[in-house]
């Protein structure tokens, strides 16, 4: 899931290479999504599915930390 991704990659050192196809969609929807800042490659990029992550956006560092919140 897009929002575990984005929990793993919290304490990553920016810029973050992704290569793994999964990763790179999972970043895509976080990026449509505002969380993150990335160069990702074009779907119909046949050259390679890597891409780089820039940073976690403040609304993504904002959703971070609505996530750490206990339920009630």
């Amino acid at each position: 899931m897009p929002m575990d991704f984005l929990r793993s990659i919290e304490e990553a050192s920016f810029p973050l290479a992704i290569h793994d196809e999964a990763d790179v969609q999972r970043a895509a929807v976080l990026v449509a999504a505002k969380l993150i800042e990335a160069n990702l490659p074009e779907p119909d990029d046949d050259m390679g599915r890597s891409g780089v992550i820039l940073r976690i956006t403040p609304l993504g560092r904002a959703e971070l930390a609505r996530l750490r919140q206990p339920r009630v």
